[in-house]
């Protein structure tokens, strides 16, 4: 089962929102992990069209990036943007990050848990970090928990021994981000990740990742140099990731241009390698088609779409 990362910035809540009815025939595949970075009419409607949808999802309540956190009414805001939406639905899991602050607050957070009237499949843990022994025996017996997610780049990797093997899920960041756009010129083609293919081998019912974007979260936006659209694709037993980037990069003008640039090499690649088209591709094949240059943040919320779909169709 695939339990894709995402913030919800406003292109990645819209990519789930177009995804909604392919997520909700493959239910048994897929489950996305949302951590709400604002109180947004995106993030409502996005809620909104997976729970018409069906969908099942993971809600973080005290989200570690955003203007939603560090707050001491943090979950219960965040649980109320959520509540606005369900109408007695319950297919979903309420989520909470682990970390030396979860832990030093553990009682708290319980407490808060354990007195919600709220309809849900129980709890999903995201460590990402290690807490104490003594901290995930109480969290076993106080909780009902659904999944643990385990970021393994945060913690050893003896720590997923710590769960029922039938809560497990692997979460890593296989994006590499360069420091600047123009860097992609000489990185064309990368490995991405093996483990839709190994995943129940190694012991986990699901594995997790943050997709096309990475883990790096940042609110500012700029205008670059250079223009990247990056798609993940499958080569035998692996996902990759191909970085298409535009050539005049000598400033920040014509940004619409250097997509067009980056847009021709995506669509000549795609046909020269006769690359199973997702409905990611396809937009990306139309805007080519069209001329059309839809905006930056709808670049990155197109290679989301591809990843999903990408993933979904491999498990």
């Amino acid at each position: 089962m695939y339990f894709p990362y995402l913030r919800g910035k406003q292109f990645e809540l819209i990519a789930l929102r177009e995804l909604a009815p392919l997520m909700s025939i493959n239910s048994n595949k897929i489950s996305p992990i949302i951590e709400p970075v604002k109180d947004s009419s995106t993030l409502k409607s996005t809620l909104k069209k997976l729970i018409k949808s069906q969908v099942n999802f993971n809600y973080i309540i005290n989200p570690r990036v955003g203007s939603l956190q560090n707050s001491p009414d943090t979950p219960e805001r965040i649980l109320n943007i959520l509540k606005e939406q369900l109408d007695g639905y319950s297919n979903f899991q309420l989520a909470v990050i682990v970390d030396k602050h979860t832990e030093h607050n553990l009682l708290v957070m319980l407490d808060f848990l354990n007195n919600l009237n709220l309809d849900y499949k129980g709890i999903t843990f995201i460590h990402t970090s290690q807490i104490q022994e003594s901290s995930l025996e109480y969290l076993n017996k106080q909780v009902n928990i659904k999944y643990n997610v385990i970021y393994f780049e945060k913690t050893s990797r003896r720590y997923y021994r710590e769960f029922n093997n039938v809560t497990r899920v692997s979460l890593d960041d296989y994006f590499e981000k360069l420091d600047r756009n123009s860097d992609y010129l000489n990185t064309i083609d990368d490995d991405f990740s093996e483990e839709f293919k190994y995943y129940k081998t190694d012991g986990f019912i699901g594995f997790s990742d943050f997709l096309t974007i990475g883990d790096v979260y940042s609110e500012s936006g700029f205008l670059p140099r250079a223009v990247v659209i990056h798609l993940t694709y499958r080569e035998n037993d692996k996902i990759k990731i191909r970085h298409f980037t535009s050539e005049s990069n000598q400033d920040s003008s014509d940004i619409g241009g250097k997509f067009a640039e980056a847009l021709e090499k995506l669509v000549t690649w795609c046909e020269q390698t006769n690359i199973t088209e997702t409905q990611g591709i396809k937009i990306f094949k139309d805007l080519y088609k069209d001329g059309h240059f839809p905006g930056l943040g709808s670049i990155k919320k197109i290679s989301t779409i591809n990843h999903i779909e990408l993933i979904i169709k491999n498990i």
